[in-house]
């Protein structure tokens, strides 16, 4: 019984262990999101701007190679982001992409980002961002949200 005693008033002086560390705030990345009325097949002209990366167009295809000994083979469903930097420095995108029918059910997304090293400035880069798993009611969309994110 002393014991179970001692035991708890140990306990009860125990000192309490720090609270945690509060959560890093959000680095000032360049970002942008809207939403943009949805063609499959078809290229998409797009007039945004994200901290001198300008968003030229998207396309929404599958992959299929059209000759050769591979002729039709399918290598999934993407969506193509071309950009052209205007800024003076190097840009680092990343992009997510989710495509929604006239019901606003959620028919697919994708995503991905800036290939080594970024895009230099002056230069344009096309960047494919790939569905996966959830494609074949893409060519039904009537909306999709373009997200763009830029680091370091």
């Amino acid at each position: 019984m002393l014991g179970f005693a001692l035991a708890l008033a140990v306990l009860a002086q125990a000192p309490t262990p720090p609270p945690p560390p509060a959560p890093a705030a959000l680095r000032p990345l360049g970002f942008y999101s809207q939403r943009f009325d949805y063609r499959w097949d078809t290229m998409i002209p797009l007039k945004v701007e994200v901290d001198g990366l300008q968003l030229e167009s998207i396309f929404f295809n599958r992959r299929e190679i059209a000759r050769g000994p591979f002729k039709g083979a399918d290598f999934g469903a993407r969506a193509q982001v071309a950009v052209l930097n205007k800024a003076d420095k190097i840009r680092v995108p990343g992009f997510a992409v989710a495509v929604f029918d006239a019901e606003g059910r959620l028919l697919g997304v994708a995503s991905g980002g800036s290939k080594l090293g970024g895009v230099k400035p002056g230069e344009k880069e096309t960047f494919d961002l790939n569905f996966a798993q959830v494609t074949e009611r893409l060519p039904l969309g009537t909306s999709f949200v373009l997200s763009v994110e830029l680091s370091d």
